[in-house]
């Protein structure tokens, strides 16, 4: 039987150690992999869901519109037609008078000598009952023009209607395929990277991901506001805030006023609006697995539309990593605003926002399972509290 030294057992073992160590880094790689394929994928779902989702409402509010449209063709209608019926009523009369004038009237009126001023009187009256006959004429015909006219508009309204109905089918089949995906690729990433540390891991890796973009925003300046022009209008109550009336009605009922940046945003602490309506479910410092969170999360019902809470300029309309879809807004002096969990994003990177504004609406992306919004502020880059600039 063949001695085996200490040192070669050694060498042996040291050697599995080895073999097993790089086993390990394999199998981390390839999950590494694996979670940031599934990322990605997640990331192309919930951007196509949010196209569909903003094409889907563009062509329900087209169909409104539409709609809106035949109604008031169906109004003009009724009303042309009232008009006709009157104007037949009116022209009835005026030939029943004509004809107890008796035939060739004017004939009759030219040889009457019997009463010269009688004779004068009723060819004056004549001659209005005729222009009174040509005119009622001239008006049916116009009403009925205008009728035929509105016929045809109808007849396409309605076509257009039809069109964008059938449309609007085709978009909510593709909407409901892409919900359908997102759902099934959520169990797949919580089954796999469902444990307490990986989510705190991906929490973390997110909220740095989320620091580094707005530090990268400030770096580069991009999209700075700092000394734009201020907005001075009518209405502008003492505190330098105008009260605008025009943005305070949408179709999601919400009824907060929005001040317009008259002065700087440092001035509007306690002054801001909301940007939907809804339950503060989460305030800013309360708990989030072992973090913190760093904005307020607000219930608010999938597709509610998202406001600007104050002029500025977007500065990232993107898909990030736990956050999922976001906007960001910069308002100057170090200041901005976070928009995330949208369902569709509506303004673009360079676009500027005045207050009001429809930027973005409610959606559950980043991974989530309940729709909400997450709202921040920043103040050169560190979180600041939005309850204490939010009007209570």
């Amino acid at each position: 039987m063949r001695n085996i030294t200490a040192e070669a057992l050694l060498d042996s073992e040291t050697d599995s150690d080895q073999s097993g160590v790089e086993a390990d880094e394999q199998t981390l790689q390839q999950i590494s992999h694996h979670k940031e394929g599934l990322t990605d994928l997640l990331a192309e779902i919930e951007k196509r869901y949010g196209e569909t989702a903003a094409t889907l409402k563009l062509i329900q509010d087209e169909i409104e519109h539409a709609n809106q449209s035949l109604n008031k063709i169906r109004s003009e209608v009724a009303i042309l037609n009232a008009e006709i019926k009157k104007e037949n009523k009116d022209l009835s009369g005026q030939i029943r008078s004509a004809y107890l004038m008796g035939h060739k009237e004017k004939l009759k009126l030219l040889l009457n000598q019997q009463d010269a001023g009688l004779s004068g009187r009723m060819m004056i009256y004549y001659n209005y009952l005729n222009k009174a006959r040509v005119t009622k004429l001239t008006e049916i015909n116009k009403a009925v023009q205008k009728l035929d006219q509105l016929a045809k508009d109808k007849t396409q309204e309605s076509g257009l209607l039809e069109k964008k109905l059938g449309q609007k089918k085709s978009e909510q089949l593709i909407l409901d395929a892409a919900r359908k995906q997102r759902h099934e690729l959520l169990a797949q990433i919580n089954d796999n990277h469902g444990s307490d540390s990986d989510q705190l891991s991906q929490l973390l890796e997110s909220e740095n991901k989320l620091r580094n973009v707005i530090a990268g925003l400030q770096m580069s300046g991009e999209g700075s506001v700092e000394g734009a022009p201020q907005i001075i209008s009518k209405g502008i109550d003492e505190s330098g805030i105008e009260k605008n009336s025009e943005s305070s009605s949408n179709a999601n009922d919400f009824k907060e006023e929005f001040p317009r940046l008259k002065v700087a945003f440092s001035t509007l602490k306690g002054k801001l609006p909301w940007p939907v309506n809804g339950r503060v479910a989460q305030k800013f410092g309360s708990p989030r697995s072992d973090s913190v969170w760093d904005g307020v999360l607000i219930d608010a019902k999938e597709g509610t539309e998202i406001h600007s809470v104050t002029w500025g300029k977007v500065v990232y309309a993107e898909w990030l990593r736990g956050y999922g879809l976001l906007t960001i807004i910069d308002h100057g002096q170090g200041f901005m605003t976070l928009y995330a969990f949208n369902q569709s994003v509506y303004k673009h990177i360079g676009d500027t926002v005045n207050a009001g504004d429809i930027i973005a609406s409610v959606g559950q992306s980043g991974g989530r399972n309940q729709s909400g919004l997450y709202f921040g502020i920043r103040k050169k880059g560190l979180p600041i509290d939005p309850l204490e600039w939010c009007k209570k």
